[in-house]
């Protein structure tokens, strides 16, 4: 599991974990089910504090991604199918509002905008 931690980001440490690891939950790079690093093995590993690689761990745990089974470990949460559905949802929703707004400024009209979104649905590139 590759989490990058950025000391010139305006994010906290914990808040760069949590959202690499939702990204890596989403994405299907971390499975339902999988067992994670130990907090104490992910704070050695990143070379940060037990207690804030425990906070970014709370914080999943509160969203419902990760599950925490005490005396074994933490694991990718199970059974959020639809949850983690809803987060993609929202994060495209962000991407086409920003898509529309740069659309607006640039006087792109509606039709040239769905236009635009078929041909690169369509593209064999992708």
């Amino acid at each position: 599991m590759d989490i990058i931690i950025s000391n010139a980001s305006d994010k906290p440490i914990y808040e760069q974990i949590v959202s690499q690891m939702k990204a890596l939950i989403l994405s299907g790079g971390l499975d339902e089910g999988q067992q994670l690093p130990s907090i104490r093995t992910l704070a050695s590993d990143l070379r940060i504090s037990v207690i804030t690689t425990k906070r970014a761990y709370a914080e999943l745990e509160a969203q419902g991604f990760i599950e925490t089974v005490q005396g074994k470990g933490s694991f990718v949460a199970g059974g959020n199918k639809e949850l983690l559905r809803e987060e993609r949802l929202r994060a495209i929703e962000g991407l086409l509002v920003q898509a529309v707004d740069e659309a607006r400024a640039a006087n792109v009209t509606v039709q040239e905008l769905h236009d635009m979104l078929d041909l690169i649905a369509e593209s064999d590139d992708r």
